[in-house]
């Protein structure tokens, strides 16, 4: 369903997009961008201009044709793409940086960037793109979804991928991942200064799980996972051109590199400067170098947490280092009593243990032990309500000989604690 058109054709009735752009951060906007016109080489400056004529003449070239079929001389029909305006002479400012990303797909050939960009059009329109974010079978957020932007504010696209059995389950797959880029590309704003790439990071956990249960010696599993990759490679490359700043591939298993070898001849060696591969025990250090802590989902060892009240991504995250085989302690320090303090930590790598009490200022009280050792393997949080001045005391002790990297936060809040409460109620009556 998803192969390239050969045939090139600007029709274009169905082509204009209703999508509308939301910015993704102040801070993305700040962020240097190699698609910005003003990086061109004088060469590729030239190859757009000529572009722009070409694009200009053919869609004038077809709606002068079909204003006379309608005697409509007078009215402009819209070809745009990914919500902007694609007619050169609307002089719209995300016209130039779209048509920039298929020169730098076709190596800035002008012939061959406008052939890709009439398959684009094409195939949108065969396959009824504009429509996908309606099909509400294909609403699925633990399969495929965006969630916050990364350090230089590219929206984070994350895939869950589990190939499935049967033509159906495969292209409900594919659509999903065609929606993915269509949700992605709503957050990107196609001007000089602006976000115009996305992040990708595919979960390749469930992959390769049937390969291992029989054995990983299933042949046919392998071909039927290449052939599937080869579709979408060839969709996702031919129809989204330069919109992945970098492609990251976490949960890696090192049958998956063997897999990866009979596919990479499918993809361009700009495509594959973009990827990244992790294996399960590099998956949080990679992706920090990308994300912040705070962004960074619980599951992939950060902070971030669905539908959390307690911490925003605003809020400080402090870090530490540990050395290995020694221990390190973060304090908590609380000058009154009547507050609950809530504290979020991880440590990058694991292979710790951890534990966590409340040491009261008044010698004469006793410690309460809030969480015994135990070795942590997730990043934890957890609350202690205040009722004497004190300090709860978290404990890592690093097992191995590796430094390791320490994210924490820490908020305390007023809290009448129910006991007090009971005892008022109780004194009124």
């Amino acid at each position: 369903m998803y192969s390239s058109s050969s045939t090139s054709s600007l029709s274009s009735s169905s082509f204009s997009s209703s999508s509308s752009f939301s910015s993704s951060s102040d801070k993305g906007e700040r962020v240097y961008n190699k698609n910005n016109e003003a990086q061109l080489k004088p060469s590729e400056k030239k190859a757009l201009e000529e572009l722009r004529k070409k694009l200009e003449m053919k869609i004038k070239t077809k709606t002068l044709r079909s204003f006379k079929s309608r005697e409509k001389e007078e009215e402009e029909e819209e070809v745009s793409l990914w919500g902007v305006p694609l007619l050169p002479s609307k002089q719209d400012e995300g016209t130039n940086p779209v048509l920039v990303k298929f020169l730098k797909a076709r190596e800035f050939k002008v012939n061959e960037a406008m052939e890709m960009l009439e398959r684009t059009l094409l195939w949108r329109k065969e396959h009824k793109i504009e429509r996908i974010m309606e099909e509400d079978e294909l609403e699925n957020e633990k399969v495929m979804f965006i969630d916050g932007v990364d350090k230089e504010g590219h929206p984070i696209c994350y895939n869950n991928i589990n190939y499935g059995n049967g033509e159906g389950e495969e292209r409900m797959l594919m659509r999903r991942r065609v929606r993915s880029m269509e949700e992605g590309i709503r957050l990107l704003r196609f001007k000089e200064g602006g976000v115009m790439e996305m992040l990708q990071v595919t979960d390749l956990k469930n992959t390769l799980k049937r390969r291992t249960i029989n054995g990983g010696d299933d042949d046919g599993s392998v071909k039927e996972m290449r052939s599937r990759s080869m579709k979408a490679v060839s969709v996702l490359q031919d129809n989204y051109p330069e919109l992945v700043h970098k492609n990251i591939f976490v949960n890696v298993s090192f049958g998956y590199y063997v897999y990866n070898a009979l596919v990479a001849p499918l993809i361009s060696q700009r495509s594959k400067s973009k990827f990244i591969f992790a294996r399960p025990q590099k998956v949080t250090e990679t992706l920090l170098k990308f994300i912040s802590p705070e962004r960074l989902p619980i599951q992939y060892g950060g902070l971030k947490r669905d539908n959390d009240n307690e911490f925003k991504a605003e809020d400080e995250v402090s870090e530490k280092y540990i050395r290995g085989g020694e221990k390190e302690t973060i304090e908590i320090l609380i000058h009154e009593a009547g507050v609950t303090v809530v504290w979020d930590i991880t440590v990058v790598g694991w292979e710790v243990t951890y534990k966590e009490e409340f040491i009261p200022d008044d010698e004469g009280s006793y410690r309460v032990l809030i969480r015994k050792e135990m070795r942590m393997g997730e990043s934890m949080r957890n609350s202690f309500h205040i009722s004497e001045p004190g300090k709860v005391v978290l404990t890592i002790k690093n097992r191995t000989f590796k430094r390791k990297k320490i994210f924490y936060r820490t908020k305390t809040k007023p809290t009448i604690y129910l006991y007090n409460l009971l005892s008022k109620k109780h004194h009124h009556v």
